[in-house]
């Protein structure tokens, strides 16, 4: 059984091929610049170098054909037709308060998406023109939607509820939801395994750090509170998006400047976070290295950020009653031990202790890291987050009728023994140039390759 994974952003396409019965990724990819002009796929595949090809998609539908002729290309593909393909999972942001779980894509469906588009207008709408472009191409096989927001549906009244007039929850929907669901949920059960514990015993905080940034409070394995709230504008300092601020300033500068609702959207979105106080970076990588050579701003910046990483965490901490461990997970959190370093600099009165060799050791997406000490009450762990894996699970067992809510079904992440080989084979690699790498592994690969 073949099973293809796709994200459809409002300017991408990306995609994971994945062999059930054998248990290995066949092929992944991105087609990017879709509606935009010069568009381009970059294609993966295991034991093959990279393949970009330039191709011009000005819809979803193209871009989606793109990635079914590239995937049964004679030279570069890995399927002689779609055929094979048994089902498709889709990536959809919001899923509102309706769906608690990843959900077969029907007319029914599809409407109550469609019904709350407005409530991710920037994501919803283009994960919908996937879903009706793949469902197009492919109308003979199930199409899955996993939600963003699925996870966090445990999450109780007090922690969704705003403190703003009640009707704007009853008529609209205002409340706290949540994003990044399918990368806490994976990272919740994988941190329950290398913590040798029941998931349902397991009190966490999970850091997902990458351009976009979210903090989830999980107690006894599920969601019970996280930082983006009705929208992924909330919470943590994030590439381009301001995060929490006095909500004052935003009338304020519209005053001053003169700008429209609208206007004011973009840029908080847009002009702020990381990007906002550097000036001119996102990429944290870039902050790093300049704030080396003296930029005082890109300095602060990591400082700004890192701080409000840290509040969360022990915010978190509190509400859940103590911790069995704290996750860094996403680009950023698997990739910067400095982020990392000021993020739980001083949580040692909470048991959370970080060691700096380790920490500096753990630079790599291919295997799950401990960076804290031996005596550290609370472990520390960086695992690579892999939302796919989770789409994957949920399509098959959807296709089988096996399917439930996570706290009535069992992925198979959850066992020790689970292996991912395309990151088992990458990790090798990395060894030879980084031996460290040995050190913090928590089940490094035993077959060099």
């Amino acid at each position: 059984m073949r099973i293809l994974c796709l994200n459809c952003g409002s300017s991408s396409v990306k995609y994971r091929l994945y062999d059930w019965d054998h248990q290995v990724i066949m092929a992944t990819g991105i087609v990017e610049r879709v509606t935009v002009g010069g568009s381009f796929i970059v294609h993966e595949v295991g034991g093959k170098d990279k393949l970009t090809v330039k191709h011009d998609c000005p819809d979803h539908k193209m871009a989606i054909k793109l990635v079914m002729d590239t995937l049964t290309h004679p030279q570069h593909g890995v399927i002689p037709d779609t055929s094979s393909i048994k089902g498709v999972g889709h990536r959809m942001v919001h899923g509102g308060e309706k769906f608690a779980k990843s959900v077969l894509i029907d007319g029914e469906a599809l409407r109550a998406f469609k019904d709350i588009a407005a409530l991710a207008p920037l994501h919803n709408p283009p994960n919908i023109m996937g879903v009706e472009a793949a469902q197009e191409l492919m109308p003979d096989i199930p199409h899955v939607a996993i939600m963003d927001t699925a996870w966090h549906q445990t999450m109780p009244a007090h922690s969704y509820v705003y403190a703003l007039p009640y009707a704007w929850y009853e008529k609209y929907g205002v409340r706290r939801y949540g994003f990044h669901g399918t990368s806490f949920l994976y990272n919740a059960k994988r941190a329950a395994v290398l913590l040798k514990k029941d998931p349902f015993k397991c009190n966490l905080v999970i850091c997902h750090i990458g351009n976009g940034a979210s903090i989830n409070a999980v107690q006894n394995g599920v969601s019970y509170d996280t930082s983006m709230g009705m929208t992924p504008l909330e919470g943590l300092v994030m590439g381009t998006r301001a995060g929490d601020h006095d909500p004052a300033v935003d009338f304020f500068v519209m005053e001053k400047e003169g700008l429209s609702a609208k206007e004011m959207d973009s840029l908080l979105n847009k002009k702020c976070g990381v990007l906002g106080i550097t000036g001119r970076f996102t990429d944290r990588r870039d902050v790093e290295e300049a704030a080396a050579k003296g930029d005082a701003r890109a300095a602060l910046a990591l400082q700004v950020e890192g701080y409000r990483i840290r509040k969360y965490i022990g915010a978190y901490a509190a509400a859940v009653g103590g911790l069995d461990a704290v996750v860094f997970t996403a680009g950023v959190g698997e990739l910067s031990d400095q982020i990392r370093a000021i993020a739980t600099r001083g949580l040692e009165f909470l048991g959370i202790k970080v060691d700096p060799e380790r920490n500096a050791l753990a630079h790599t997406r291919n295997a799950e890291c401990d960076i804290s000490t031996a005596d550290s009450a609370v472990k520390v762990f960086v695992i690579p987050t892999d939302e796919e894996r989770v789409f994957i699970e949920d399509v098959v067992a959807i296709t089988n009728g096996t399917y439930d809510i996570h706290t009535r079904f069992t992925y198979r992440f959850q066992s020790p023994d689970y292996r991912n080989s395309l990151r088992d084979e990458a990790f090798c690699r990395e060894l030879a140039k980084k031996p460290g790498l040995a050190k913090v592994a928590c089940d490094p690969p035993q077959v060099q390759v």
